[in-house]
């Protein structure tokens, strides 16, 4: 929102929420009725065609936004260091808005202008008048509208908005008051409509047109420089007709320089061409790939998850991750994505943290959670971390998070095959275990003397029970086989406050996965279920609590926040991911993987001390 928001602020549509794109409904729906049933000499063709051309536009919006990024996580090119966080996030949500809006106009256009409903396919003059009348006119009278939106007067009613973002992504391009983005759509309905008054106007140069602007506009303010050196001293007049992601960031981070639409022209003739715009073009070109400190390493989860990646759909990211009903309209897109990671995938970095002084990136491995419990996939899978592995200890990674990898200990023994197949690694591997403990058993309510431990017993289940039964908790089981198993793990002394029984029981459950739905009905009203699992367990009681998965709230000086965890709440951040950046700070030159645990109250009490906290107020009695 602007600083003293004007009149015409908000979209008209803003009170729909999701359902706003029903506005183009009225015009969208007779269109494609009347294509497909009506004879050749009652449909018209161009009416039919805005609705796909809207599509590719809003497709086009999120490649564009998926590359930059991956690309600003990699490092390579990056411009600007400064972060991104949810609040630029939830303002530049609305960036389809202009999308619906364009496509008002043009049936608009097409209802009121006869030579629109009649349009041909193609026409080079007039392709060439509509880039000659943008070159011109649009260019020209932009850069002067541009100029007055930075007074102070407009600058605080509408264009502030825009300038909120200081790190632009490539839909920043788009994020505009209302009545702003009015006046642009005059300005670019300028080589349209009088193609369209000539007589020349054609589908495809209209087409093009709107790609050319999408595409400019997506491209220089994606925060990483891509356009080569060579492509200028080949020909050097297109240093004037077109600008660099670089150029138009100084008009972000400097505000008074470098104001013109997509060509520089403007602002050499008038004189308010950046300096410093050169310098830092050729300083992005060569700025290499960053090196991270910390590697989270990660997977991707249900067949949706690939929709709350940040690459993709950046709101949808900043949200904790669950079903929404508009995804199951993807399902093509969803069945495809997965077809691609049973046949070939890649380990790619998805995010980028800054952590005081660390470095930290996300990897994500292409596969999905269920593929992780097929036979047929382990090795395929252990190969694909192994190589990850030792991409990290080649670029110097100091440790190495495990993260969602050790769901099924089946799998590679909690990262220990590694070890055994790279003992000279000097990455470290930390899965996490001691800080989930950690977490665990400080989630239980104070003066806690009983509890409950179900669900399949992991190397986090053994310790828990361990770190409690010595504290001098007792923990119920009601399987004799997991009494068995857990008693052989404990000592004389801590075995005697394990418990096997099957009534009674304590309203305190520690979860893990392999709880069934008829277990959860079996407890008691009132019970608290806290998870010691990556993935919580399905809520199947209203009268029960449910805390998150074990996890910590992030301090502020973790940078570059903008997406959620998985199911996490925002800047809340899962235990086993955090576990990696403590040893990397502290410089614990240790790996805990395997059957190895650290110290429960040592990485607790460094938590603590980097800014971490509990999650105290984050329990759920809803169910899914």
């Amino acid at each position: 929102m602007a600083s003293k928001p004007g009149i015409l602020t908000e979209w008209p549509w803003t009170w729909l929420g999701n359902f706003k794109y029903l506005v183009l409904a009225p015009w969208a729906v007779p269109a494609t009725y009347s294509f497909l049933t009506k004879d050749d000499n009652r449909k018209y063709l161009s009416s039919f065609l805005v609705l796909p051309l809207l599509i590719s536009r809003a497709v086009h919006n999120l490649i564009w936004i998926s590359l930059s990024r991956y690309r600003t996580a990699k490092g390579n090119n990056r411009i600007v260091d400064k972060s991104i966080e949810f609040e630029q996030v939830d303002r530049e949500r609305n960036w389809d808005d202009q999308i619906i809006l364009n496509g008002i106009i043009m049936y608009t256009a097409i209802m009121f202008i006869k030579y629109a409903q009649r349009v041909p396919w193609w026409s080079t003059d007039g392709l060439i008048w509509t880039f000659l009348l943008h070159a011109g006119p649009v260019e020209f009278l932009y850069y002067w509208l541009h100029r007055a939106l930075h007074h102070h007067f407009l600058y605080s009613r509408y264009h502030s908005h825009h300038h909120s973002s200081i790190v632009t992504e490539p839909i920043t391009s788009v994020i505009h008051p209302f009545a702003e983005h009015i006046s642009y759509y005059l300005l670019f309905s300028i080589p349209l409509l009088t193609t369209l008054f000539m007589g020349n106007g054609s589908i495809l140069a209209i087409t093009i047109y709107l790609t050319y602007i999408d595409f400019m506009n997506n491209m220089g303010h994606c925060n990483f420089e891509l356009i080569p050196k060579w492509l200028f001293s080949a020909f050097p007049p297109l240093k004037y007709l077109m600008y660099t992601p670089s150029y138009h960031s100084l008009h972000h981070t400097q505000f008074r320089t470098n104001y013109s639409l997509f060509m520089p022209f403007y602002d050499y003739v008038y004189g308010t061409m950046d300096k410093s715009s050169d310098t830092l073009y050729e300083k992005s070109l060569v700025r290499e790939e960053e090196s991270p400190d910390v590697v989270h390493l990660t997977h991707l989860t249900t067949p949706e998850s690939i929709y709350h990646l940040r690459l993709g759909f950046p709101y949808l990211a900043s949200q904790p991750h669950k079903s929404n009903w508009y995804l199951w309209l993807m399902w093509p897109v969803t069945v495809w994505s997965m077809m691609i990671t049973w046949i070939y995938g890649r380990t790619f970095t998805v995010e980028r943290n800054v952590f005081k002084n660390l470095k930290l990136q996300t990897w994500a491995i292409p596969k999905y959670s269920i593929q992780y419990y097929m036979q047929w996939q382990k090795e395929i899978i252990n190969t694909m971390i192994e190589n990850s592995i030792l991409e990290a200890e080649d670029k110097g990674v100091r440790v190495l998070s495990l993260g969602l990898l050790n769901q099924e200990e089946g799998l590679n023994k909690n990262g220990e095959l590694f070890l055994k197949r790279q003992p000279q690694l000097k990455v470290k591997l930390v899965d996490g275990s001691s800080l989930v403990v950690a977490v665990v058993i400080n989630s239980i309510p104070k003066g806690t003397t009983q509890v409950v431990l179900k669900g399949n017993l992991s190397k986090v289940a053994y310790s828990i029970a361990l770190a409690l039964c010595q504290d001098g908790i007792q923990v119920f089981t009601m399987s004799n086989d997991e009494y068995k198993k857990l008693q052989a793990k404990l000592s004389k002394e801590a075995g005697n406050n394990l418990v096997l029984s099957k009534s009674n029981t304590p309203k305190t459950w520690l979860v893990g996965d392999g709880l069934s739905e008829e277990e959860q009905l079996n407890a008691p009203k009132g019970t608290i279920f806290i998870p010691f699992s990556q993935f919580p367990p399905k809520k199947m009681r209203k009268d029960c609590f449910y805390n998150t998965t074990p996890a910590m709230l992030a301090p502020k000086h973790l940078e570059n926040v903008d997406s959620c965890e998985n199911w996490l709440p925002r800047r809340v951040m899962s235990a086993w991911r955090i576990a990696g950046i403590l040893h990397a700070m502290e410089e614990w030159n240790v790996n805990e993987c395997g059957d190895m645990m650290f110290n429960i109250e040592k990485i607790w009490q460094a938590s603590l001390e980097h800014g971490f906290r509990p999650l105290t107020n984050v329990i759920d009695s809803k169910p899914n």
